[in-house]
């Protein structure tokens, strides 16, 4: 496959945005083109290709034995149906959702199409709130938050000791073990032969009707319940549509494990699946050891046409596929598109997968991004051209306008971004206060993020991610770091190194570094890893950019960062506020001193 494509307007729309200038110093960016009809509702894509690919495949699983469990089009939209039928005849609570405590799995997906497909809500809250602990305290309250009119799990002896503590009085369904959990009732019993009621439940949906919640980072123990409406998901898909216009092209082929608990897997990767007809192999692996070899096992059988992941996901797969070119080669060979999402990707990270390409493509490949929020269902912008480099995020698409505001005082001179446009979501569900907290006067969603344009003078090179508000603080100095700009710079420098890196440096006088090495890293005795890092230091310094962006000392961390605690995500990407919460004694011995203390020169403090 050559590259011409890229540069072909009816593969992929030209890069175009109108900037219009603030009297503040800020400016909007806005689409030229306008957003095309959309779908009602997400039930409309399954009847579509139901309708019109019966027979294609849709969706896929490994099953325990190893071998694959299928659907096809015609296949999931009967067995949709039938489960439909069986909440309706359940007659639950009304305005109360489906709650879903499990991982991705065909199951799962089926009954979440079926309470859309009638107007029932669902929320699939992350598995690791009972899977990686015994304290259900974050589960528990999640749960009285919904107020579920159905909870599922795939599981009973996993998901069971949760739910037995809970208290819940609604119906419990198990794919597996429902026999062991009293009064729970199989998966398979909710299958009813289908009748028009569930047609005239469909047809009733609005696109302001709610087909999803999704709750957002959950630190506190209490995590805000975001409303995703029909019309927010349908809309988004078309956005992406008109600017990945090679969809109408080819039907995508996905082997993704990114969990539905989120919006990239749940909205942005699943959705573009189900709009264009597409299949979707559920991967059974994740960017863990151990794990990371069965996604790269499914690549190489399925061969999909994008790959969908996080920086950690590919950092993870990169020794593996340049140990065995063979392997990368069949992972590789339809491969249209590697996209990245969920947190900044390191330059050396883009130049290591490119130079994978070329070695077993004899190309490039086409590596992009994209930028949103689990607000906004999730795509605001695409960079949907050839990109020289990583971190630049693209334009916004078609529908939407995102507003730079400048506010020095405290932002350190960066510019907020904020957003406005039918794909934004219309509140947090039963949370006027924070819903209100969330939008600016003017009714622009206050995101949280910080950007800046590529070039000034060229709005059409896109704009490039400035980091978190949040994350940002202050030296003593007065000087204000930059926490993900710097990230991805250190893990750059670092490469091969490091895994991530948590920036330190609140209330003091200089940035540290908290390093989490790679498996090759530990590998090496403690003076060469050690020396390697201390270079790394040095090379940042001489970069420039001071002492902001300079980090003056590092630590090596001997444990890996904890899901169980929160440090680490579903998604695969650090917590920086959970492991500097967590790991204090750390940090503090880090500004301390001691042998065990990285510095520049390579001499202990």
């Amino acid at each position: 496959m050559g590259r011409s494509w890229l540069d072909d307007p009816d593969w992929l729309a030209p890069a175009r945005t109108v900037r219009v200038a603030m009297p503040d110093g800020g400016f909007v960016l806005r689409s030229p083109e306008p957003l095309l009809p959309y779908a009602r509702c997400i039930g409309d894509w399954l009847e579509r290709w139901a309708a019109a690919t019966p027979d294609a495949p849709a969706f896929a699983e490994r099953e325990p034995g190893g071998a694959w469990r299928r659907l096809s089009w015609a296949q999931t939209r009967a067995a949709v149906g039938r489960i439909a039928q069986g909440l309706l005849e359940m007659a639950l609570a009304p305005q109360a959702p489906i709650v879903v405590l499990s991982d991705n799995a065909l199951d799962h997906l089926l009954l979440l199409l079926a309470g859309q497909h009638i107007g029932v809500p669902v929320c699939t809250v992350s598995s690791a709130y009972c899977r990686l602990t015994q304290d259900y305290t974050k589960i528990h309250g999640i749960l009285n938050t919904l107020g579920p009119a159905l909870v599922y799990a795939s599981d009973a002896a996993v998901y069971g000791p949760a739910l037995r503590a809970a208290g819940l009085q609604v119906p419990v369904v198990f794919s597996r073990g429902a026999a062991d959990f009293p009064g729970a009732i199989e998966f398979a019993a909710l299958a009813r032969p289908e009748t028009a009621a569930v047609m005239d439940a469909f047809e009733a949906i609005t696109p302001d009707t709610h087909a999803k919640y999704l709750l957002t980072s959950g630190s506190t123990g209490h995590p805000k319940v975001v409303i995703n409406t029909h019309r927010m998901l349908c809309a988004n898909q078309q956005m992406i549509a008109q600017a990945w216009r090679f969809l109408e092209h080819e039907k995508p082929v996905l082997v993704d494990w990114l969990p539905w608990s989120h919006t990239f897997g749940g909205n942005h990767n699943l959705h573009i699946v189900m709009r264009n007809g597409g299949t979707l192999v559920i991967d059974e692996g994740r960017p863990a050891p151990g794990l990371i070899e069965r996604t790269l096992a499914n690549m190489a059988e399925v061969q999909p046409t994008i790959w969908f992941n996080v920086p950690r996901g590919f950092e993870m797969a990169l020794p593996l596929l340049e140990a065995d070119l063979g392997l990368a080669r069949r992972a590789f060979e339809r491969l249209r598109m590697v996209f990245y999402a969920g947190a900044a990707l390191p330059q050396a990270t883009w130049e290591r997968l490119q130079a994978l390409a070329r070695r077993v493509r004899g190309e490039e490949v086409w590596l992009t991004t994209s930028w949103g929020s689990t607000e906004t269902s999730p795509a605001i912008t695409s960079a949907h051209w050839r990109l020289p480099r990583a971190g630049i995020i693209g334009v916004p698409l078609p529908g939407l306008e995102l507003k730079f505001v400048a506010d020095p005082s405290n932002l350190g001179g960066k510019l907020e971004m904020r957003v406005r446009g039918v794909s934004v979501f219309p509140g947090y569900r039963d949370a006027p206060q924070l819903t209100a907290q969330a939008f600016d006067a003017d009714g622009w969603y206050c995101i949280g993020d910080a950007g800046l344009l590529a070039d000034d003078a060229r709005p059409d090179s896109g704009v490039v991610f400035d980091g978190r508000v949040a994350e940002d603080f202050k030296l003593t100095t007065g000087t204000w770091v930059s926490v993900g700009t710097l990230r991805v710079r250190a893990v750059s420098a670092l490469a091969p190194h490091a895994q991530d890196v948590v920036v330190t440096g609140h209330d003091r006088a200089e940035v540290g570094l908290l390093v989490f090495p790679t498996p090759q890293a530990a590998a090496l005795p403690a003076a060469e890893l050690r020396a390697q890092v201390a270079a790394a230091l040095r090379s940042l310094r001489a970069e420039g950019g001071g002492t902001s962006q300079a980090p003056a000392r590092a630590l090596l961390m001997a444990e890996p960062p904890s899901a169980d605690a929160g440090e680490i995500t579903d998604k695969g990407y650090l917590n920086q506020r959970a492991v500097l919460k967590r790991r204090d004694a750390l940090v503090r011995a880090l500004y301390a001193g001691g042998p065990e203390v990285i510095v520049p020169a390579g001499d202990p403090r």
